[in-house]
């Protein structure tokens, strides 16, 4: 097709990719791409037995410019289709979850036994969904003794997606590595092991504490970017992860 639709190769690029994706070699003749296969922006979809994957290359269109205008006849003008509602109704799956070392705790697991002050790593991730410009926003999460969410007492662990500044041993942010297939998919957070104390005697309570969050999916925009900026010193690299404190005789339940 390279002599019927001239392509102009340094123009190529992929559609829907992120930083780091741009190609490897170039000549007047092919260009080459390389990447991770769930990478730059490429999306998967089941079908039966087989999975998918697919990705979209576009290339700029090549202009001829006379003294009165400009044209190209490199594309082909059709009707734009109608375009999709804007929000739709339906499920929308979240799943919260405890890591310990390198997996994560599955339902058979709980209740989770910390000592006070050792690091929780938690997770929210979106499920069952595929688009790579879906963002989760996450916009608070609290912890309560008792499996019902609204019950007081209740001790905030994110607000406005961002650490809960009157902690002493505050939340922090995990940033999400590139190695999962939608990173925006994913929000992480490290909090540090609790007990609640009752308000009149001031002794700490026993039992479980259950943690909670609220949290969309959003779609970034023009007016939109999805993402909350927080205070400096919210966020945790990778190698703060493997911190652990230890302190005899206290202990706490968490699911």
């Amino acid at each position: 097709d390279m002599f019927d639709h001239p392509i102009i190769l340094d123009s190529v690029q992929l559609a829907y990719a992120q930083t780091g994706c741009d190609p490897i070699r170039m000549t007047e003749a092919f260009v080459i791409f390389r990447f991770p296969v769930m990478q730059c922006g490429t999306t998967v979809q089941v079908t039966g037995d087989k999975l998918i994957y697919e990705n979209q290359l576009i290339s700029g269109i090549d202009v001829q410019t006379g003294p009165d205008g400009s044209i190209t006849r490199d594309m082909e003008v059709f009707l734009p289709p109608t375009p999709a509602p804007v929000t739709q109704a339906g499920p929308l799956w979240l799943e919260l979850r405890i890591a310990t070392g390198r997996s994560y705790l599955t339902e058979r697991d709980y209740p989770v036994v910390k000592v006070l002050k050792d690091p929780i790593y938690m997770e929210v991730r979106i499920l069952q969904r595929t688009d790579p410009n879906l963002v989760l926003s996450l916009h608070h999460c609290w912890a309560t003794p008792s499996a019902t969410p609204l019950e007081q007492p209740q001790w905030p662990i994110l607000v406005d997606g961002c650490p809960f500044l009157g902690d002493n041993y505050r939340t922090q942010l995990v940033p999400i590595g590139s190695e999962l297939p939608f990173p925006t998919h994913h929000q992480r957070f490290v909090l540090s092991t609790f007990a609640f104390v009752d308000s009149d005697s001031q002794i700490a309570l026993d039992g479980e504490g259950y943690i909670f969050c609220s949290a969309s999916a959003c779609h970034p925009s023009q007016l939109e970017i999805c993402r909350t900026t927080c205070p400096p010193g919210a966020a945790t690299s990778k190698s703060d992860l493997i911190l652990s404190v230890e302190q005899a005789g206290c202990e706490a339940l968490f699911y």
